[in-house]
């Protein structure tokens, strides 16, 4: 039975508290005339967030409450594998850079509110365009129950077990989205920030003071490793540099084309905007590190757990007053709230205007958008929590796996789609279904247990993220059957955008 810690307790819901106040009083915070009635305005906050509030919707977006407790989670149980998240990071912003601005330019000249009506508009395909966005949805559903997972972690580390605050949590995270829209989780973000960098900073210095010092740390948690089944090290194993190396770009990839960052960039002021937080994100790749080695600080400590999730929190636990332990574990419980409700928008976004407004084929008022919009991401919400309750953990652990992939397949369409229009829209809707296809079935082969599958090829075997060689027979289809499809006249769809809006 795991001891009932009240004053971390306490100390979490004093925090749970405020951020809920501040989302509801975020539906008041640069509230237009006309209120938030439009899809634009309750979807986007009318694309209105300059450099920090978007540098903090972003970083909230992207570093989530799962990812505090995973990524230490993977060095915990797997060691150096783990730090695969680091790299790819790096690898992400240049990219974004490069891609997002252009993509912002062209979304907000056209009006679009998601990668998927980029699509529609560039290739003028009614299918590719369902195909986006189901591929997004269908990425965004686990993502929504990790978050949940994560927070279900926390809460029951002190000592709080059952499904009604889980539940309790839900009902606040769904009324104050319904409310505010994207202003909530951008005020959230910038409270949940703070406390993270605070939590993270401070843990990383007295904890390893505590336990002799850096080099004490990474000696033991190599001599815990080590009797791991199967063993693992603080260095990576010959034979696992290429699933490494493949993890690290292939979740760089996805990690810009998942809805949720559409969302948060689209809802920035400006293409400058977004520049200036491709330059300034990079020190979210510093505080990922960090988090990171709270795994192999959990190690030296001796936090001792079947389920590494609970690596962390139970290490804050152990090692931290409970007055400070709570403020931690608010810290990571909060940053549950504000990707959960971007995933929730964001999904919401794609429903109405991508797969309702596709196949109705009538155009709805600004407000009928908003109306329905707000009671798709109630649903999305509301199936998250019942995946989460009703099905154990590691089915959403292995449904996020294939999220991962699924993403990477949207790369050609949209990515390329930015930079040309060379591509025939069907054959990029063949290639992204075998994408799909042999992406998922690599990872039902590995029974939903890792994503870095044994490729065999002339007689030797190249482990990979599964991701990669999915995006490469992805492209491959795409490239030779737009030749193809030229050669036989198939129809080229019509691109509706403006060509100046690609220019710089």
């Amino acid at each position: 039975m795991t001891t009932l810690h009240i004053t971390a307790l306490v100390v979490f819901c004093v925090f749970f508290l405020l951020v809920t106040l501040a989302g509801f009083w975020a539906a008041r915070w640069r509230r237009p005339t006309g209120g938030i009635a439009s899809l634009e305005e309750w979807g986007l906050a009318g694309r209105s967030f300059g450099t920090w509030v978007t540098w903090f919707l972003i970083g909230g977006d992207l570093y989530t409450a799962y990812t505090v407790i995973a990524v230490p989670a993977a060095l915990y149980g797997a060691g150096a594998m783990g730090f695969f998240a680091v790299p790819y990071a790096i690898i992400a912003y240049p990219y974004m850079m490069l891609v997002l601005p252009r993509l912002w330019t062209v979304c907000h000249r056209h009006g679009y509110v998601t990668f998927a009506d980029f699509v529609g508009g560039r290739y003028g395909n009614r299918w590719l365009t369902v195909a986006i966005a189901l591929t997004g949805i269908l990425a965004l559903m686990p993502y929504i129950a990790l978050q949940l997972v994560g927070m279900r972690v926390v809460i029951g580390a002190m000592g709080v077990h059952g499904e009604w605050p889980l539940a309790a949590a839900f009902v606040i995270l769904a009324t104050y989205t319904y409310s505010s829209g994207l202003r909530a989780p951008a005020v959230i973000a910038i409270v949940k920030d703070v406390m993270l960098y605070v939590m993270v900073l401070v843990a990383l210095i007295v904890l390893p003071l505590k336990l002799g010092g850096y080099a004490r740390v990474f000696e033991l948690a190599n001599h815990a490793l080590g009797t791991h089944s199967p063993a693992a090290t603080i260095y990576l194993k010959q034979g696992q540099f290429l699933g490494y190396s493949t993890l690290a770009i292939g979740s760089a990839v996805a990690l810009m084309l998942y809805p949720h960052t559409a969302t948060a960039v689209l809802s920035a002021k400006s293409a400058n905007t977004v520049r200036r937080n491709a330059a300034l994100l990079p020190a979210y790749s510093f505080l990922l590190g960090l988090i990171a080695l709270l795994g192999y600080v959990a190690l030296a400590a001796g936090v001792s757990t079947k389920d590494t999730s609970s690596s962390v929190p139970l290490l804050f636990l152990k090692m931290f007053p409970e007055w400070f332990a709570g403020f931690c574990l608010a810290a990571i419980a909060i940053g549950a709230l504000v990707p959960a409700a971007i995933m929730s928008i964001a999904a919401s976004n794609l429903f109405t205007r991508n797969l309702f407004g596709e196949f109705v084929r009538k155009k709805m008022l600004p407000r009928e958008e908003s109306s329905m919009a707000k009671m798709v991401s109630l649903v999305v919400k509301f199936g998250a929590l019942v995946f989460v309750l009703r099905l154990p953990a590691p089915y959403a652990i292995e449904m996020q796996l294939l999220g991962g992939i699924w993403v990477g397949q949207m790369f050609p369409a949209v990515v390329c789609g930015v930079f040309t229009r060379w591509f025939n829209p069907w054959a990029l809707l063949v290639g992204w279904a075998a994408g799909m296809a042999s992406g998922t079935g690599m990872a039902v082969a590995l029974g939903l247990k890792s994503s870095v599958y044994p490729l065999h090829l002339l007689g030797r075997s190249y482990p990979m993220y599964a991701a990669v060689p999915a995006l490469g027979l992805n492209l491959a289809v795409s490239v030779v059957l737009t030749l193809v499809f030229r050669a036989a006249k198939v129809d080229n769809g019509s691109d509706v955008t403006d060509a100046t809006s690609y220019v710089g």
